[in-house]
């Protein structure tokens, strides 16, 4: 390790001098940059393992190019609790997974400024060599006093402590740390969690993974345990998301968790509302960073966390920070350019589809990064974007360029949403959900877009017959029976059933591939029962595209074009094929999986106007297979 200290002289103002103290530590760390950089651009966390105190937003000013206005909660100098510090803060500025940095303006307590940068530089080892520098001036004579001892000396050893503890966590591939030591239960607590277990158990879900909630419940951090993804958990702990989704919705059902559904601004992506039940939510939301206001979607913009009960851990929400790199990690690169300036950054990207913009200004630039992309590009702010989308490498030198007569906030964002986020849709398109939280609904006047899902509906071939043949009673029997059968099979199949209309169904899946699935195997069981029952024949169409969520009759439910046709599709089944729509047919997972077993020839395709959509025709396919087919999948 390397540290420097000096007392500098700044020259910017010969009539009134400004001191400037410059502090600079150097570590050799095993990890590469782009294993540190997602724990040490985590800003608020860093903070608060470096004991910084808790901070919140002051005032009501409007909030531009994301400079905010912030308060710390306290600062003890010597034992001295001091007068509050207030600060107005510049937006990070950052780019993947190379170089952070922040100003922060002064206008109460005993610093003038501050200035942090922090560079991850990649050695040939593998390693990195991390620079953390922090320029600081003084206001008054007690900041001239307490800048040595503070900064320097505590700070200095905090900041050597952490980030060689995120070393070894990188090193070991570990993202989430549970702490060991006493526990943090409320009072009851570990009654109420022993009297929980064997209904958990009961409920199928693993004893290990029981453990690993437990653990975490009694010895995590608030920070974590504040914003609980059950993907992001179920990642750090190696094992599969569903199983952790599954057992939070269990743990919640059983009061060890609450469940919210976080509203997240489509373009900063941070949570703007935070609400208890999905009838909570409203519509249209406004964002003060992006000064937008948006239109709410199950599809990206809502998503499920969880949280202790307060019976279980009493959780204090703390902020240690508003604006770091890890708060808006889908921002690759972010710069603030003054008029007429340029800055140049070079941020190392990953494949896919971005886009350049400037946060106050309407519009922007589609990139897609690829490895044979151009190793240079000018992205200008004040002029009109390019809409043509252009390729740019892996590492390119963007030259970020500002022709507006305003400071610009410039930055580089990934289109793609972070797939660890559990969200409305696909939540709501579990049957356990629904089984569990059936309350779980909208208000009677919100409809919100649910972005793509596939919509299946049965209808029983002959149900007449059937009553006719075995009487009402027991034929109604075989109704309820064939509901469980379907009822399973759409679960296992990750899949549930919105409703039921008589003897037909309505499911609602997330995938295609898995409806056309859960499709084929309803027909093969129902059309070979066990012995002592009536052979069924079950008609089902398949259709997959943008719906509308509501509530109807107190459910959950969908409407639109998508779910129309999907119910025609149905009645077009003979029930010894699943009739579904070319939307279903070419999705790129169904053609691998039909390929895969060898299913595309005996994919009938047919065109023919369907009922209620008379003014196009359309391209339908027929999947039928036989008994023996079945039986080889």
């Amino acid at each position: 390790m390397s540290t420097y200290r000096t007392l500098e002289v700044s020259t910017e103002s010969p009539a009134k001098p400004r001191r400037e103290f410059h502090y600079r530590w150097q570590w050799q760390l095993k990890s590469s940059p782009e294993a540190l950089w997602p724990l040490v651009a985590n800003t608020e966390r860093f903070n608060r393992d470096t004991h910084v105190p808790r901070i919140r937003m002051v005032g009501s000013e409007p909030v531009i190019n994301a400079r905010r206005k912030l308060k710390m909660h306290r600062f003890n100098f010597f034992g001295i609790k001091l007068v509050p510090i207030v600060w107005y803060e510049d937006p990070f500025e950052w780019m993947q997974p190379h170089r952070f940095g922040v100003v922060r303006n002064y206008v109460k307590g005993p610093v003038r400024q501050m200035r942090v940068q922090v560079d991850l530089n990649a050695r040939e080892d593998g390693g990195t060599d991390a620079v953390y520098q922090i320029w600081i001036s003084p206001a008054n004579m007690l900041g001239y006093a307490a800048i040595p001892f503070q900064v320097g000396l505590l700070s200095g050893y905090d900041f050597r402590r952490v980030f060689h503890h995120y070393d070894r966590m990188a090193q070991q591939n570990r993202s989430l740390e549970v702490k060991l030591g006493g526990s943090r239960l409320a009072a009851g607590a570990r009654e109420r969690l022993k009297s929980v277990r064997p209904k958990l158990i009961a409920g199928h879900v693993d004893g290990a993974l029981i453990e690993k909630l437990y653990g975490l419940l009694e010895r995590g951090d608030d920070l974590t345990l504040t914003r609980m993804r059950p993907y992001a958990l179920a990642d750090a702990w190696g094992v599969p998301r569903r199983d952790v989704l599954e057992l939070c919705l269990k743990a919640t059902r059983a009061g060890l968790l609450d469940l919210r559904w976080e509203l997240l601004c489509p373009q900063c992506r941070g949570a703007k509302e935070i609400d208890e039940h999905l009838h909570q939510i409203n519509p249209t939301v406004h964002c003060d960073v992006c000064n937008i206001d948006f239109h709410v979607n199950f599809e990206h913009s809502v998503e499920l966390t969880f949280r202790p009960n307060d019976n279980i851990r009493l959780i204090e929400e703390q902020v240690y920070c508003v604006g770091g790199p890890q708060i808006t990690p889908h921002i690759a690169a972010q710069v603030l350019v003054e008029p007429g300036q340029a800055v140049e950054m070079q941020p190392t990207l990953s494949p896919g589809r971005y886009r350049a913009r400037a946060l106050s200004l309407a519009g922007a630039e589609p990139l897609l990064v690829c490895r044979d992309g151009a190793a240079q590009f000018t992205v200008s702010a004040g002029e009109s974007w390019n809409q043509v989308e252009r390729e740019i490498s892996l590492t390119p030198r963007i030259i970020f360029e500002n022709k507006t007569s305003n400071e610009q906030l410039m930055l580089l964002e990934r289109l793609a949403w972070s797939d660890q986020a559990a969200t409305a849709a696909e939540v709501t398109a579990l049957q356990m959900f629904r089984d569990l939280f059936a309350s779980e609904v909208l208000r009677h006047d919100v409809q919100l877009s649910v972005g793509a899902l596939t919509l299946l509906f049965t209808d029983l071939r002959g149900s007449t017959k059937l009553y006719q043949q075995y009487g009402d009673a027991p034929a109604f029997g075989f109704v309820l029976e064939h509901f469980e059968v379907l009822r399973n099979i759409i679960a296992e199949h990750d899949g549930a059933i919105v409703k039921t209309l008589g003897d037909a169904v309505m499911a609602v899946f997330r995938s295609p591939v898995n409806a056309l699935k859960a499709a084929l195997q309803m027909q093969e069981i129902l059309s070979h029962p066990p012995d002592g029952t009536p052979r069924l024949i079950l008609k089902v169409g398949v259709n997959s595209g943008t719906t509308i969520a509501v509530n109807l009759n107190d459910r959950l439910d969908y409407f639109g074009t998508t779910v129309n046709l999907a119910a025609r599709l149905a009645d077009l089944s003979d029930g010894t094929n699943v009739v579904v729509s070319e939307a279903v047919q070419s999705d790129p997972e169904v053609i691998q999986w039909l390929e895969l077993h060898d299913i595309t020839r005996y994919s009938e395709p047919f065109i023919m106007q369907v009922r209620g959509f008379d003014e196009e025709l359309m391209r339908l396919y027929r999947i039928g297979l036989t008994h023996l087919q079945m039986e080889k999948l």
